[in-house]
């Protein structure tokens, strides 16, 4: 078995905090990383790597030092020293989990020559279905991402119904084949709250949480808070926004750094460790969710783990994940939006109260209920 990794490699060496998608690869390397090879991407340049090197970076990336980047240069050097193991890897099912790379010329031309079975993870269609939400040009990347995928797959894992019925729908619309597909949930990350069970903050707060682009609606948030500024003063509840500035988020940023008015009501944190996250987590009044279109949506399970309620946009797949836990509102209602607020910071708010009694049946979904999926396509195969 093979596991792409590039994606890993070049997150963590600038020094990148895991995503859902560096999620998943990791998990899939905990799973399968000690019998498997590591493959690499640069531009057009590709390599499988021995068992020897591959073990050393999967240690790495699952285990990362403080000093990952040198270490991992060094570990790439090495494996790029001869004698090289054969490039013809005879039907080898090989993951590529991080979408890395389908775009680029020469891609389907590696896979049939060093003869891989690929399997692929989408997670999400967004830069085809929505590419207003996108960076200029990422809807025409994600088309050709996607139609390789299709043409080449062994198999394919999507996150979610909603996913999938994106794909199929994708497939049918170009006239391209439609590979062995499973729906498989994804875990959070292990988030565990430490022994400080003093809230981060004196007064209540709500929590956003992903990175700032237009897709995650974070402008209806600050709109939301500067209105409960003028209606409450001091007494408005905090808005924390957990995640880096993205792409396309230039009225949110002018907010931020701006708005007179959000000064103190506000706090933004663009580095977060998973410890510091479930601190913040556990403590909000809610997470707030707006987001207008999502493949899955992790914050929201994260959330629902530690026994945050969420407050989220009407999305069906939000529906799929966490049936009716959520309250959910259009990602358009901001006077929705701000009565929830209101509600959920109320002493005495009865919303929240019965959202933590619907949480009682939540089933949190593990990493050995997506393995189970992903084994019976590999068993079919």
């Amino acid at each position: 078995m093979l596991i792409d990794i590039s994606r890993l490699l070049d997150r963590f060496a600038r020094g990148r905090l895991p995503t859902g998608v560096d999620r998943v690869c990791l998990a899939y390397i905990q799973r399968w990383g000690e019998q498997s090879c590591a493959t690499l991407q640069k531009g057009n340049w590709r390599r499988v790597l021995s068992r020897t090197s591959s073990q050393r970076l999967f240690d790495l990336v699952l285990n990362p030092p403080p000093d990952f980047a040198q270490r991992m240069n060094l570990a790439v050097a090495q494996a790029c020293v001869p004698p090289w193991p054969s490039q013809q890897v005879g039907g080898a099912l090989a993951w590529h989990l991080g979408q890395t790379g389908l775009e680029k010329p020469g891609f389907e031309q590696w896979l049939r020559r060093s003869q891989q079975r690929p399997l692929y993870f989408v997670h999400d269609l967004i830069p085809v279905t929505h590419p207003e939400y996108c960076r200029p040009g990422e809807d025409a990347h994600h088309h050709q991402r996607m139609a390789l995928v299709l043409r080449t797959a062994a198999g394919v894992v999507v996150n979610s119904h909603d996913t999938r019925v994106a794909l199929q729908g994708f497939a049918q619309a170009h006239g391209l084949p439609q590979p062995p597909t499973v729906v498989a949930p994804l875990a959070p990350a292990p988030l565990v709250c430490g022994s400080n069970a003093t809230p981060p903050l004196a007064g209540p707060y709500f929590l956003a949480l992903g990175t700032i682009e237009p897709r995650k609606n974070h402008l209806l948030l600050l709109n939301v808070w500067r209105e409960l500024v003028q209606r409450l003063g001091a007494a408005a509840p905090t808005l924390v926004i957990v995640g880096q500035r993205g792409w396309e988020c230039e009225q949110v940023a002018d907010m931020l750094d701006r708005c007179v008015a959000l000064r103190g009501h506000v706090k933004e944190i663009p580095r977060c460790t998973d410890a510091e996250l479930a601190h913040w987590l556990r403590h909000a009044r809610a997470l707030l969710f707006p987001s207008f279109a999502e493949g899955y949506g992790m914050p929201l399970v994260e959330a629902l783990s530690l026994g945050t309620p969420v407050v989220a946009s009407t999305l069906g797949v939000f529906r799929e994940v966490a049936g009716h836990v959520p309250d959910v509102l259009s990602p358009i209602d901001g006077e929705g939006w701000l009565q929830a607020v209101l509600d959920y910071t109320a002493p005495d708010s009865t919303r929240r109260p019965a959202q933590l009694q619907r949480m009682a049946s939540f089933n949190l979904p593990t990493w050995d209920d997506h393995f189970g999926p992903v084994q019976e396509l590999l068993a079919g195969l």
